[in-house]
This record gives C-alpha cells, structure tokens and sequence, in this order.
C-alpha cells in the first residue's frame, strides 16, 4: 500500500510499517528471545500476586465464553492423552500414592477406601472396553 505524501503518518500506520520491517529482517528465534527477555522483565517487575490475579481473571473469562462443554472435552484430550503416553506402572504409582495420602486424612463418614478402590477399578475396567 503506498504512503500518502501529503500528510503525517498515523501511528497506526507507522507502527504497522514499522513491524513488516522488523519481521523482514529477523527471523523465529530473534522473536522467541525478545519474548523471553520480556517475560523476565515482567516477572521481576511483577509479584506472585500479579500473575494470580491475571490468571484469576483469564480463567473466569474462559469459563463465561467457553462453557461446562469446553472443560468436559479438554480434560477427555488430556485424559486420552495421558492414557496414550504412560502405561500401566504410571497408573499403579499415582493410585498408589493417592490411597497413602487417602489413607492420612479422615473420610468423616464418607466411603471406605475399600469401596472407592473397587468403585474405582469398576469405572477404569469400564473404559478399558470401551
């Protein structure tokens, strides 16, 4: 698009010119490195309490835009995935240490470890056949 001579360019039009330039003159990892550098900035400029709330915020915007459907398929695609990548002593190790911290907190009246367990393996037997 040529530039109109007859008056001063808009900032808009300046900046827009200005990143075909840089983008014609660097390449992927100049990019990924001024990314790094800024997220450092920001991280040292920044506390925890700043990536909290902005996560806070970021999470609720989803959660309005997306819906209860957005959240059931992505954690069935990470579900499928985890299954894809670990095997059986993956399952073993985490079902392991998940009965010993069940195992040091009360249940107050809830189902015994017993009746999850197999509630549990009934539920994964299920899935296997499917």
């Amino acid at each position: 698009m040529a530039r109109n001579t007859d008056r001063k360019m808009s900032r808009e039009e300046a900046g827009r010119l200005g990143g075909e330039a840089t983008a014609k003159n660097h390449n992927k990892e100049f990019y990924q490195e001024i990314g790094r550098k800024g997220g450092v900035s920001t991280s040292e400029s920044h506390g925890t309490d700043f990536y909290q709330e902005i996560g806070r915020k970021g999470g609720e915007s989803t959660s309005d835009s997306r819906g209860k459907e957005f959240y059931q398929e992505i954690g069935q695609k990470g579900g499928e995935s985890t299954s894809d990548s670990h095997g059986r002593e993956f399952y073993q190790e985490i079902g392991q240490k998940g009965g010993e911290s069940r195992n040091h907190t009360e249940h107050n009246g809830k189902m015994s470890r017993e009746e999850a367990g197999r509630k549990g393996g009934q539920a994964r037997a299920r899935q296997r056949r499917i």
